[in-house]
């Protein structure tokens, strides 16, 4: 079994008290986010294959790593995409964020931590210059520390366009919608200039983005595991959404409680939810949205 965590939330960031309980009481509570049924999963060591862990900041979770390593593999998908103060609200600063990734990279390998350049949203105040500046930056910066980089544009969900309509009426930010051609020979331009740092990119849930540059990508990568811990994990491909190439695993998140306030968000319906939420909180809770 490979525990997510998480796709719905910022664990790492937001809730690593909580995860350390939990892995401390080796069992967590899940519910499942579409037809409420509960099930309790085991975090016990001998019941745990490998933790994928996803975050916009790993600093809580950076202190306990050298604990969690002794007992579970560990593989991280680290996202930075230089969104900071524009699109993401309470997002840590990319260099930040760099610094945290280099200090990962070291204490596992640069086989271990995947950087996610995701997702690239098209607006008017993000269009293809800044892309090109921050991801030129940002893979100078991280080369030698990780070895792939996963891209996608942003899927316009309900309640994204929604996020992005109150966005315009109070910033005057307006998304920019780009055909798939011009998608793949962006995401392309950006595959030509990793692979001159030695960091190949990987599409994530677009299949239309694969090109000369660009690989077809799974973010929970069970070959990827099995290579750097010598391990023969054996489980099967478990699409979340058309394109996903994603192999099976638990999520333990929950929505709606992510706090980072990023305008492009799929996870969280409403974030005055999602900050309350997190507000209530209990960390001794078996459930992530247990509260006080």
């Amino acid at each position: 079994m490979i525990i997510s965590a998480s796709r719905r939330t910022d664990i790492p960031a937001f809730y690593s008290d909580w995860f350390m309980d939990k892995i401390k009481k080796g069992k967590v509570v899940v519910y499942n986010p579409f037809n409420g049924s509960k099930r309790e999963v085991s975090l016990k060591p001998e019941d745990v294959d490998a933790i994928v862990l996803w975050s916009k900041n790993f600093g809580p979770l950076i202190p306990v790593l050298d604990e969690l390593k002794e007992k579970y593999r560990l593989y991280f998908l680290f996202t930075i995409t230089g969104l900071f103060g524009v699109l993401e609200d309470n997002v840590i600063s990319p260099d930040e964020a760099v610094e945290q990734f280099i200090e990962i990279s070291r204490k596992f390998s640069p086989g271990h931590i995947q950087w996610r350049f995701d997702p690239i949203v098209i607006t008017s105040v993000t269009g293809e210059e800044f892309y090109l500046k921050n991801f030129e930056y940002l893979v100078r910066r991280l080369k030698g520390y990780t070895r792939r980089c996963y891209i996608s544009f942003a899927t316009l969900y309900g309640k994204v366009k929604r996020s992005f309509d109150l966005l315009e009426r109070e910033k005057g930010i307006r998304l920019i919608q780009w055909d798939e051609d011009k998608r793949r020979e962006f995401a392309n331009h950006l595959g030509s200039i990793a692979q001159d740092y030695g960091i190949t990119v990987y599409s994530c849930c677009s299949d239309y983005l694969v090109g000369e540059y660009v690989k077809r990508g799974s973010c929970v990568d069970v070959n990827a595991i099995n290579e750097i811990y010598s391990c023969d994990i054996n489980v099967p491909p478990n699409p979340t959404r058309p394109g996903c190439g994603c192999y099976k695993s638990v999520d333990i998140g929950v929505y709606n409680t992510c706090p980072h306030g990023c305008r492009y968000c799929y996870a969280n319906h409403d974030v005055r939810k999602a900050k309350e939420n997190y507000r209530v909180h209990d960390p001794f809770s078996d459930f992530l949205l247990g509260s006080k």
